[in-house]
């Protein structure tokens, strides 16, 4: 019976993570159709997205990914794991910047993503109601992500574009692999989990002002940082959903 309970409560965590990390190529895939309107993802509409996504990793940061991880640790762990996910993300953006790359966006996609689909297979095992409204917000924070993750990839390399969102498809398999560890081996580690978290909000804070919000700014235009606006009330609202 116990058994049985289980490989029902692993089969959904499965699927909920598929279905959130299915949102990047998906979010990729209306990226790459932009021959609808020339040169429409070049205007305000991009940057008003860009702002959108970064709006949504601050949520990500503020509202789900510091709480938690302040929750099961000390002073001494939090500064320790919150300073080493910004130092390390900082050493990342300096290879990435000698190697001519920009994927910022990227990386902070699948740093939100994987500590996220994480909590949620150890959340499941308390909640499954709380599993099922965090994959619902993790996929709302990863469409606006991977559509502005494509664009970069598009712009710093030779990739096509079916190629890029077959790279996000794959992507999205490491939702499944981080649900079922968080399920069977992090739902009694909590520190673990919390330090993890803790981690890549560091490390999405630094990607936030380093790159995505200079992205962002468009010269006499409003939308963009009404856009921020509105993806940090997106997370708000999933927050207090989460919260009751």
């Amino acid at each position: 019976m116990v058994e049985a309970i289980q490989a029902n409560g692993l089969l959904q965590i499965l699927l909920l993570t598929l279905m959130a990390g299915a949102a990047m190529p998906l979010g990729a895939a209306l990226a790459s159709v932009d021959r609808i309107h020339p040169g429409w993802l070049e205007s305000e509409l991009h940057h008003s997205v860009i702002a959108f996504g970064g709006g949504a990793l601050l949520a990500a940061v503020a509202l789900v990914l510091v709480p938690e991880g302040i929750s099961n640790l000390q002073i001494p762990e939090v500064v320790a794991c919150f300073a080493a996910g910004g130092i390390i993300f900082m050493l990342i953006d300096r290879w990435l910047a000698a190697k001519g790359s920009s994927a910022s966006q990227l990386v902070a996609m699948l740093t939100d993503f994987v500590p996220e689909a994480l909590a949620l297979g150890a959340t499941f095992s308390v909640s499954s109601e709380g599993g099922v409204l965090l994959a619902g917000i993790i996929a709302l924070q990863n469409l606006p992500e991977g559509f502005n993750s494509y664009r970069e990839l598009a712009q710093s390399t030779h990739y096509g574009g079916l190629k890029i969102v077959g790279i996000f498809a794959l992507m999205a398999l490491l939702g499944p692999a981080a649900g079922a560890a968080g399920y069977f081996l992090l739902s009694d580690s909590h520190h673990l989990v919390s330090g993890i978290m803790l981690f890549a909000a560091g490390g999405i804070l630094y990607i936030i002002f380093q790159d995505i919000a200079p992205q962002s700014r468009l010269e006499k235009h409003w939308g963009p940082p009404l856009g921020a606006v509105a993806g940090f009330l997106l997370g708000l609202i999933g927050s207090m959903m989460l919260s009751g």
